[in-house]
């Protein structure tokens, strides 16, 4: 019985917060998808043993802040060049695990040529892409990923395709240039889920670290502030409505 008491003991590990993560208090919202991928983030490199050769790049919007939360080098990019930054430093510092964190105003809106062209470049950076399908930050106005209608400051009747355009997949986009190696989805709103991205953000680490080119990790989010919901409600309505349009899993791996 003692013996198997050891085992036990042994097995039994202590969830404790990752020490990269800073006793800085988080500004997102209560019930915003970016706290856990900040802590995801900084378990990998924590388990990677990576925390002296990493450098982050945060760009404008709610992630403008990424640098007070994980204990690492950072650089701040103009809005949507973070993929510019990011590869200029990792060309400079091929040793490092050079990474943007990017919403989706930010990549997909205003950094849309940056981030085409290091895609298709394929600089050895990983790019982590935070979904919420609205600008957070200013206002909750139509992001180029807000779904057809869908209801924002800027379409008070909903995303009209005819007026407003059609939202945009730029994942799927992005799969066919041929300096992509890994392109995933993934979310964080399930402890299942959480376990899923932890392992493609390992992944995406690991293949920019061995030189393999980009890897896009698109994490579906929700934003219960811009979207005038309570938390538990957001992430039901993430399932409902954002997944079945941006469906979770890899969508590219060389």
């Amino acid at each position: 019985m003692a013996e198997f008491q050891v085992e036990m003991n042994e097995e039994n590990r202590v969830y404790t917060k990752p020490r990269l993560l800073t006793d800085a208090v988080m500004h997102y919202c209560p019930g915003c998808s970016h706290g856990t991928i900040h802590k995801l983030v900084a378990e990998v490199i924590e388990e990677m043993g990576l925390e002296e050769r990493s450098i982050g790049i945060s760009p404008v919007g709610c992630s403008v802040l990424a640098y007070n939360y994980i204990d690492i080098d950072w650089a701040e990019a103009a809005h949507g060049r973070a993929a510019a930054v990011a590869a200029a430093i990792k060309r400079l510092n091929p040793s490092k695990l050079v990474f943007t964190y990017q919403g989706d105003g930010d990549l997909a809106a205003i950094g849309t040529g940056e981030t085409i062209h290091a895609c298709n470049r394929g600089d050895n950076i990983t790019i982590i892409f935070v979904n919420n399908a609205i600008y957070g930050m200013t206002g909750g106005q139509m992001a180029p990923t807000t779904l057809l209608g869908m209801k924002t400051s800027t379409t008070p009747y909903g995303r009209d395709a005819s007026l407003n355009g059609y939202p945009y997949k730029i994942a799927n986009m992005i799969t066919q240039l041929e300096g992509v190696s890994y392109v995933t989805r993934q979310s964080v709103h399930t402890p299942a889920a959480v376990r899923k991205a932890k392992k493609a953000l390992r992944h995406a680490f690991e293949k920019s670290m061995d030189g393999k080119g980009l890897s896009f990790i698109e994490f579906v989010a929700t934003c219960n502030s811009g979207w005038k919901l309570s938390p538990v409600a957001a992430n039901q309505w993430m399932e409902e409505h954002m997944f079945p349009f941006y469906p979770l899993g890899d969508l590219k791996d060389i």
